[in-house]
């Protein structure tokens, strides 16, 4: 079965709009982001610079890190209630474990898209 010319191009639209969008969510915001945050020794506000970290994940890290004392891997921040492991790989490339904090902005990310699975759970999250 052949498709109309019309259906060629809207599903061709359809797919380069799609890719557009995985592109999108997968890349670094900008260049103007670059920089990392030590979350062995950042404050709450430098820890919110991160991307999909508020001021009470922030907080959350610290308080994690008081009580079992400093990070010994980056992984090790998927133990902070609100960092999954889509969040930690959103803001790993921001995350050191020693130096200085050198990021200077909010970073700024896509929100992933939701998957058919969690989509189709019926518990509206």
């Amino acid at each position: 079965m052949s498709r109309t010319r019309n259906q060629r191009a809207s599903l061709t639209c359809l797919t380069l709009t799609l890719l557009g969008l995985v592109v999108a969510g997968s890349l670094p915001a900008s260049a103007a982001n670059e920089g990392t945050v030590n979350v062995n020794t950042a404050s709450a506000e430098e820890l919110a610079l991160l991307p999909r970290v508020g001021e009470t994940v922030a907080q959350r890290i610290i308080d994690f890190r008081e009580t079992n004392g400093s990070f010994k891997k980056a992984e090790e921040l998927m133990l902070v209630r609100g960092i999954g492991e889509r969040v930690f790989e959103q803001i790993r490339p921001y995350v050191t474990l020693a130096g200085e904090t050198t990021l200077e902005e909010k970073v700024r990310t896509a929100r992933p898209a939701a998957s058919a699975e969690s989509a189709d759970s019926g518990d509206g999250a």
